[in-house]
């Protein structure tokens, strides 16, 4: 064995191996120093060059912006046209889509949603059925902090749901029902009377002006315009309380295809396109099949907990969505692998809320 000194040299080249070069203007790890005091946007800002996921947080930030960016430039007058679908708003540079599941609707990421509907700053929502009733049962009664080791059998007999480590009493739900049945029968005698043609984004629609609470998501995108998309609202309470109105007042009539067409429209006619989305499952594939009609979005970012490995759609990394068109291939899409009660009102808060003056000037009267 060669020896340097007492070293065998192999190990000495296998340990001191030299380097080739970094590229040049490659970023350099570095974090926030507390030394500068306590600066949150210094802090986030920070994120970017801080590694793992903080600067997967970073680079969300910075296409969420590019997003921004996009929607604010202005369009050639000959652009600005209302399309003949009544759900439809009019185009801006850029149509940003929100998908989110119904947690976080249970969650306090309410709030931010709410927030993002209320100033128009994004075009179309799609969620799930609990994404909508939870909203709505929320201006009827209180969801309630809890924990997640509470024990399911002691909690079912006290009438208690819970959702991760929220609690919904079971009365919220009746509310609901004495909520909700007089308005579903109205829509029946619309459908008989006037041959009312209800889709999910109409009734969402319809329950955000009845709901008449400006605490509500559906609220807002009632009186912004905002189509709400839920392809699969009859998965939930709302499920529930068709299913219990078909026995009393049976003959509603709620069409999919038609939400089809305009969820499709909304992506088609988009001068660029851009997707939010908060979780998996329904909710990331509906938006992100919706822009494979337009050969991709032109910006992603997916926040969520899931991996890739079992072949989920809900785990799949953004380059699997370029293989199939519904990102572009050009795009810089970024997934950050994280909890978005954690993220998303921290990635507002350094986007749409920082360009809240930019953005609300911009508003539709």
């Amino acid at each position: 064995t060669h020896m340097a000194g007492d070293l065998p040299l192999g190990a000495l080249q296998a340990v001191l191996k030299h380097s080739t070069g970094i590229p040049e203007g490659t970023p350099q790890v570095k974090g926030y120093d507390f030394n500068q005091g306590v600066d949150y946007h210094a802090l986030l800002q920070s994120y970017l060059t801080t590694g793992f996921q903080a600067t997967s947080f970073g680079q969300a930030v910075q296409e969420v912006n590019a997003m921004i960016k996009s929607k604010l430039e202005p369009l050639d007058p000959s652009e600005k046209i209302v399309n003949l679908n009544p759900c439809n708003r009019e185009k801006t540079g850029c149509t940003i889509f929100l998908g989110y599941t119904s947690n976080l609707i249970s969650s306090g990421v309410r709030e931010t949603i709410r927030y993002l509907v209320e100033h128009n700053m994004v075009d179309v929502l799609v969620t799930t059925a609990g994404g909508i009733e939870e909203d709505l049962i929320k201006c009827l009664a209180p969801t309630f902090i809890g924990n997640f080791s509470l024990k399911g059998k002691d909690l079912r007999l006290n009438g208690i749901n819970r959702i991760g480590n929220l609690l919904v009493p079971n009365d919220n739900y009746c509310k609901f029902e004495d909520w909700l049945m007089p308005i579903l029968d109205q829509m029946l005698l619309e459908q008989n009377t006037e041959g009312v043609k209800w889709t999910p984004s109409k009734m969402i629609a319809r329950m955000g002006r009845e709901i008449n609470n400006p605490d509500s998501v559906y609220y807002w995108a009632y009186k912004n315009n905002i189509p709400v998309f839920s392809p699969a609202l009859t998965d939930g309470s709302l499920g529930d309380m068709i299913f219990f109105h078909s026995y009393k007042n049976p003959g509603l009539v709620v069409d999919i295809a038609e939400d089809m067409k305009l969820m499709n429209c909304q992506a088609i006619h988009a001068k660029k396109s851009g997707m939010i989305i908060l979780g998996g499952g329904l909710v990331k594939h509906h938006i992100a099949n919706a822009n494979l009609m337009r050969n991709g979005a032109e910006h992603a970012v997916f926040v969520n907990t899931a991996q890739e490995f079992d072949g989920s759609d809900s785990g799949a990394r953004p380059d699997e969505a370029i293989s199939w068109g519904k990102i572009r291939v050009d795009a810089n899409p970024v997934k950050v692998y994280a909890e978005a009660t954690l993220v998303f009102p921290l990635l507002v808060a350094e986007t749409f809320a920082k360009n809240f003056d930019m953005l609300t000037a911009n508003k539709q009267e």
